[in-house]
Formats: C-alpha cells, structure tokens, sequence
C-alpha cells in the first residue's frame, strides 16, 4: 500500500512539475491601447512570423477570410463611435478579418470575438462593417505580422497592417470635435446635480464640512424634478450628524416614500431604521 502512495504521490509530483514548464510563444501576443483625440482604441493580437515561408498567396491564401494574425481572434475596440470610409460603426469591440488580394484588401469588423480563428460558421449578420483598402509594396520584408495605430490627427488615425512586403492601411474618424464641444459646454454651464451630490456625499462620508454638504445636497435636490430617494437618504444623515434629528426624520420619510414607490427594499429599510433611531430622543 506504501509502494502504491508513493508511486502516486511522484506522478503528482512529475505533472506539477511538468504544468509549470513554459516555453516562448511562436506566435507571441500583443496589446497596443492608443488615444485618438478623445476616443480609446484598443487592439488585441497575436504575432506569428515568416520563418522563411511565402506569406501572402501562400501561407495566407488571396481571396480567403484571414484571422489577421495567429491563435484567438485579433480583437479591435473603440471607446466612441468612429467613421470608416463614410459609414459608422458603433463603439464595442470587435475582430478583426481581412481578405488580402493581390490588388485590395478587404478589411472586415466581426461582432463576434470568442472564436478561435474564422468563425465555425461566417453569419454576414455579424459582420458590422466591411471596407476596401488598396495595399501597398514596401521596400522592406517585415518578417513579425505587425499591427500599428498610426497618422495620429485630433480628428482621425490609420489602423496599420503590415507582413512580408506587404502593408495595408485603414483610416477611421473619431468624434473630437463633438466631444470637446460637449465637454466645453457642460463644464460652461456648472455643476450638474449629481456633482453636487457627490461632492456632499464625500463631505459626509470622509467627515468634512457638513455644513457645506447639506448645503450641495439641497443644490442637488433644488436641480432635479424626481428627488431621488438617495438623494433624501443622505440629506437626512446629514441633517442627523448636524443635529437636526427632527428635519432628519422629515427629510428620511420622503425618502422612504420615494423608495417604497421604486420598490428599492435596501433604502426602505434604512430610513425606517434611521427613522425609529431618531425618534427615541
């Protein structure tokens, strides 16, 4: 039986040892994560390289879906929506497949981004864009697959692919403009209700001025037409911890009125705990 708990116990003992051995990718992963203006893009690939093989027309067939790179899918991901070649496609992430030819690329965006290389079933339904780039012949043999974001512009870049004697480039817009103008705006016209109320509610909680914080919590409650019952919730706390057990107990009936209507259980229970606290003085 001894023999038998040892023999085991090296079997174990080999396979642990044997799951902790790691070894070089031959297609080794690589993340680029790049501002445009003001919208996030993110890409997500796998390596392989030439090692002496004939890439495009041979390893990689013309007229053919290609993963785009190796492995898992080579994924893209906007932050904003952004405009390639004239048509949207909605901010998300994506994979990514081309269709090299010998005198254009088509570069596609697939909704889908679990699969293991192509797809076990190409859905067109999936496809959410599809553009035609024309490659270029470059002087130099790149022998990493290689994708870039480059041509940096407040209002655009170029999404870069390059292999073998090949490269390909696809430009896509980014709403700058609209965002800064958005930004600009908001911040002209002052603090929204939730930055008051955020602002109260980090006076309340990190034990500041609790003055001031009745003070934003009003302002948040004057800004909006509903007076969300979270918003009572902490104008209450704050009207108890300044002492004003009786404006406290007012103000955590509204919420609790409030809460109760929105069926939010969590906040019926506070302020009716809160409430019963308050009232035994």
């Amino acid at each position: 039986m001894k023999k038998i708990i040892i023999v085991f116990a090296i079997i174990i003992a080999n396979f642990t040892v044997e799951a902790q051995v790691k070894t070089p990718q031959s297609s080794p992963k690589s993340t680029i994560m790049q501002a445009v203006g003001l919208t996030d893009v993110e890409i997500n690939y796998s390596r392989p390289s030439a090692r002496g093989r004939a890439v495009f027309g041979n390893l990689i067939p013309f007229g053919k879906v290609w993963r785009t790179g190796a492995n898992e899918n080579t994924t893209v991901s906007f932050s904003d929506d952004v405009i390639i070649d004239g048509k949207t496609l909605k901010k998300g992430k994506y994979s990514l497949y081309t269709i090299p030819k010998i005198e254009s690329w088509e570069i596609i965006f697939y909704k889908t981004t679990d699969n293991w290389g192509n797809p076990e079933e190409w859905k067109e339904e999936n496809v959410a864009l599809r553009a035609t780039v024309k490659p270029e012949t470059l002087n130099k043999s790149v022998e990493t697959f290689t994708i870039g974001i480059n041509g940096l512009d407040n209002n655009f870049a170029f999404l870069e692919i390059y292999w073998e004697n090949s490269y390909a480039a696809l430009k896509f817009e980014v709403p700058t403009q609209q965002k800064a103008t958005a930004n600009i705006e908001k911040a002209l016209a002052g603090p929204a209700a939730a930055d008051y109320f955020s602002a109260a509610q980090f006076l309340f909680q990190s034990n500041g001025d609790n003055a001031k914080a009745l003070v934003y919590v009003n302002k948040a409650l004057d800004m909006t037409k509903d007076k969300p019952f979270w918003y009572n919730r902490l104008k209450s706390l704050i009207q108890a911890k300044l002492g004003d057990k009786k404006g406290a107990i007012e103000t955590a009936k509204l919420s609790l009125a409030a809460a109760e209507m929105a069926k939010n259980q969590d906040y019926v229970k506070m302020n009716k705990d809160s409430i019963a606290e308050w009232s035994k003085n």
